[in-house]
């Protein structure tokens, strides 16, 4: 028997393939694939074996972008499955539009010139908003359809039902959501969107008296029971031109959501319930306060298209599916018997904020770290320090050889570590490095953007060295914005990342003499703290530490000069790590505090101390441009 099956690398439609492998010896399933999925394609085939067989070509172009030949070296196929479909209710229209009906449409053609069945993968979201009990031989009841997928999922039936000597049969499963053995779920959709926010109350005690609004009304489905269903009812004598619903015997609200996960993600026990009336002026407001609530559930994670259908309003039958089942032993289970599934797999796999979480083992255990500047100094302490604590550090620096020693070093002693040769003043140079990290590594947790120049020299002897300005500026500042901007889209993307940047003490204080480096530290310090309040939603955050005056061969050339005595680079490294471990803001110093304070409070008099300060500690040789002795 031949089978031509759309959709057929997708959450529902590779089920099917494999049923319809597993239950029918005989079966030859050619699936309609576009190009770019070929290798999607391949890695399932591995499972599927010789009889899954590609049919290259598109849901959305002419003809499906089959020629007659292609279509000819088909044979007799009896059977077509249209899985393929956006099953997405925040989608734009457009898309669904030419996906779900003009896809549709072009299915129905093929059907019809292989002469097979088609076997239309449809939805319960064609009854809309219609208020009362919705039969397998309901269609168009007047309902209205309130979003862009109610709609093309009726207008597709509705082609379906009208092509003149079309055989067909129709099936309509409620939400779908994911393996009830195994879990395995392809995106968060539908309740999915819920459990962020219950995961968070997983937080509290105990004994905490929770109680939940008797709100939403839904009807879920594991996407194994589709699948089999679906075979099963294809392989039914005499039940063309019918619609089966596929859906579970009850309906399910939050708080039936809400115990079904419960035990498994560690939340509270109820204790009560909030009346319905409480919670349903918020999911039926209109105007300005919908505006408001959109805005304050789209940062919870939840779309505020699912908040205007998370209460059913039809009540749906399947006497149909039930009778035709009878004897196969396929039965929807119960939310409750497969819900725990559900939330593992989400909580490893889909969790937006699951690269935020800490391994039990310490928080910066198989953490993947970038440091800039590691061959020396603060960076190269830092990289000690923290694959000591189970990180996983990716050293960037121009020194070759002195990376190569850092890694061997951190490898000698268990840690794990990868040297990268990168110049932070080159976008090319920054862009393969990270490109490079990304593909070997999968991810990026944490930047900490350490290289970093220093001159120390007087503004009286700079007037003709607008290059020292420039060149400091460049390392300092747009090195470390570059290395910003090139993870960033990464980080957007897993909802998670952090950023410790190695400013200085001097930024509040104002040193003299440093009027090349301290101001490229200030327009660090303001980037993190702008670019801060753009990604909070994002989980993006900044620490910016206030070093001190640290003991490396950067301060080398002016040791001597400067007033005060510096820390070692493993004291700095140990602030570095806490700003990766507790993500403060700011990490200061006493006595940059009381510089800053000073400021404030007495600026005329913090200014004449400088200037002592200034006039005591004078400009190096090399920056009066004496010429060390030979």
């Amino acid at each position: 028997m031949r089978y031509v099956v759309t959709g057929g690398t997708g959450f529902i439609g590779r089920r099917v393939v494999s049923r319809l492998l597993d239950t029918q010896p005989d079966a030859d399933v050619w699936v309609l694939v576009r190009r770019p999925s070929l290798g999607r394609f391949e890695a399932l085939a591995a499972g599927w074996g010789e009889r899954a067989k590609p049919l290259v070509g598109d849901l959305i172009d002419a003809d499906l972008g089959l020629s007659t030949e292609a279509i000819a070296e088909l044979g007799d196929v009896e059977h077509v499955v249209h899985c393929a479909a956006i099953y997405d209710i925040t989608a734009a229209e457009a898309e669904q539009r030419a996906a779900n009906v003009d896809g549709t449409r072009a299915v129905i053609e093929l059907a019809r010139r292989l002469d097979a069945t088609l076997h239309h993968m449809s939805s319960i979201a064609v009854a809309g908003d219609f208020r009362g009990e919705y039969t397998e031989a309901d269609f168009d009841v007047g309902q209205q359809l309130p979003t862009p997928y109610h709609q093309t999922k009726f207008e597709a039936e509705l082609l379906v039902r009208e092509t003149p000597g079309l055989r067909y049969r129709i099936y309509r499963p409620a939400v779908v959501v994911g393996d009830s053995r195994t879990g395995e779920m392809d995106k968060i959709d539908g309740p999915y969107y819920f459990f962020g926010v219950l995961s968070k109350l997983a937080a509290l005690p105990r004994f905490t008296p929770l109680v939940l609004p008797d709100v939403g009304r839904s009807n879920i489905v594991p996407v194994d029971y589709v699948a089999n269903a679906l075979v099963a009812l294809l392989h039914t004598d005499g039940v063309d031109g019918q619609a089966f619903h596929l859906i579970a015997l009850k309906t399910i609200g939050l708080r039936g959501i809400y115990r079904g996960i419960g035990a498994t993600a560690g939340l509270p026990p109820l204790r009560g319930s909030l009346p319905r009336s409480i919670a349903a002026p918020v999911l039926k407001v209109r105007g300005r306060p919908k505006v408001w609530r959109n805005a304050v559930t789209t940062q919870l994670g939840i779309p505020a298209e699912i908040l205007d259908v998370v209460d059913l309003a039809p009540t749906f039958t399947c006497e149909q599916t039930q009778q035709a089942l009878r004897g196969t032993g396929i039965e929807v289970p119960d939310f409750g018997s497969y819900a725990p599934a559900l939330w593992r797999y989400w909580a490893e796999h889909l969790d937006p904020d699951r690269a935020r979480r800490d391994d039990p083992a310490g928080p910066l255990v198989g953490k993947h770290i970038v440091i800039t500047g590691a061959s020396s100094g603060i960076g190269r302490a830092s990289a000690i320090a923290i694959a000591e604590r189970g990180g996983c550090v990716f050293a960037l620096a121009r020194n070759g050889k002195a990376l190569d020693d850092l890694v061997a070093e951190i490898r000698a002693g268990g840690g794990q570590a990868y040297a990268f040769s990168c110049d932070v003043t080159d976008s090319a140079s920054v862009e393969h490095t990270v490109k490079d990290i990304l593909g070997r590594f999968d991810h990026v947790d944490y930047l900490v953007n350490n290289a970093g120049r220093s001159i120390r020299r007087s503004v009286v002897n700079s007037t003709e060295r607008l290059h020292d300005y420039e060149r400091v500026m460049a390392v300092n500042y747009f090195g470390a914005v570059r290395m910003v901007l090139a993870l960033l889209p990464h980080w957007r993307e897993r909802r998670f990342g952090h950023v410790v940047n190695v400013s200085s003490a001097g930024v509040q204080a104002n040193n003299p003499k440093y009027s090349a480096y301290l101001p490229t530290k200030a327009a660090l310090d303001a980037f993190a703290q702008v670019v801060a309040t753009e990604t909070l939603s994002d989980h993006i955050t900044f620490t910016n530490i206030h070093m001190p005056l640290v003991a490396t061969p950067m301060i080398a050339p002016s040791r001597r000069l400067n007033p005060v005595p510096a820390i070692s680079a493993e004291h700095a490294a140990a602030m570095v790590v806490r700003g990766l471990v507790d993500k403060p803001t700011r990490i200061d110093t006493p006595v940059g505090t009381l510089a800053e304070a000073g400021f404030y409070f007495a600026p005329k008099l913090s200014r004449r101390i400088l200037h002592q300060l200034y006039l005591g500690y004078p400009d190096s040789a090399a920056a009066r441009g004496i010429a060390a002795p030979e």
